[in-house]
């Protein structure tokens, strides 16, 4: 595919085996569009690694993050169980707001986190807020003590942002979405991957192997849960599609 973007003219078109398609610069098709590359562009650069919250680096797109802030005031979780802890950037970003609304308390789960990692998690201010779990987030064993630390009627939601592979992504997401309460979501994250298949620092495998297909695969076999994007608290635009690395990745409970 090739784009050309003509400020002068207000243009942008894009050629394809498809044929070619002039677009007005200044619409909700071109935002799309430019988006689209925008995203494909920055994985490759690695513009989601230049972030932090509260001191710990948060390797997530912005905009993931205040989408999913609208979901946790909107839901007002007990427990936020996170599986991929990494520096602990999202796990302090979900500890803060379960302070700011006075409300909830997150699990983080990890195969592998680096003692330095861990030491600045558990000397955080917000350390109270968190718990840790040690171990492979498909571990029956570890499955077993997350289900412990939650106490009966408490409402759940759950993020998945450690192995991003199908087949691993699926596994957890059977064995987490017991947890989840009517209302809820269990959130199959990076998605992306798919978008970003074929870039320089992408995949080919990805193409197929990816969170998205997990979590549409995980959609059919369970009537329960509804693949949807959460609907924006606020819109006064045109516009109804998030930019994210998440596409796909949003499963509701429904009973």
């Amino acid at each position: 595919m090739k784009l050309v973007i003509d400020t002068t003219a207000r243009t942008i078109t894009r050629e394809s085996e498809a044929g070619v398609q002039t677009l007005d610069l200044y619409s909700k098709d071109a935002f799309e569009l430019i988006s689209r590359e925008w995203l494909r562009v920055g994985i490759d650069v690695r513009y989601a690694y230049t972030f932090s919250w509260l001191g710990r680096p948060i390797i997530q797109l912005p905009e993931d993050l205040i989408r999913i802030q609208e979901v946790v005031f909107r839901v007002r979780p007990d427990v936020i169980v996170e599986t991929g802890i990494a520096h602990g950037g999202s796990l302090v970003y979900y500890a803060s707001l379960c302070k700011l609304m006075d409300h909830g308390r997150v699990i983080g789960v990890d195969v592998a986190l680096r003692p330095h990692n861990r030491s600045a998690i558990e000397t955080h201010p917000l350390s109270r807020w968190i718990t840790l779990v040690d171990g492979d987030s498909t571990d029956p064993c570890v499955v077993a003590r997350v289900r412990s630390s939650i106490a009966p009627g408490e409402s759940v939601l759950v993020v998945l942002d450690s192995n991003h592979t199908r087949a691993h992504v699926a596994a957890e997401l059977e064995a987490y979405h017991p947890l989840v309460t009517a209302g809820s979501y269990i959130v199959a994250t990076d998605g992306v991957m798919e978008l970003a298949h074929d870039v320089p620092r992408g995949n080919p495998a990805w193409e197929h192997d990816h969170p998205a297909a997990a979590a549409a695969e995980f959609a059919r076999r369970h009537p329960e849960f509804v693949l949807e994007q959460p609907q924006w608290p606020f819109n006064e635009s045109a516009l109804t599609d998030n930019v994210t690395h998440w596409p796909g990745a949003w499963l509701r409970r429904t009973t």
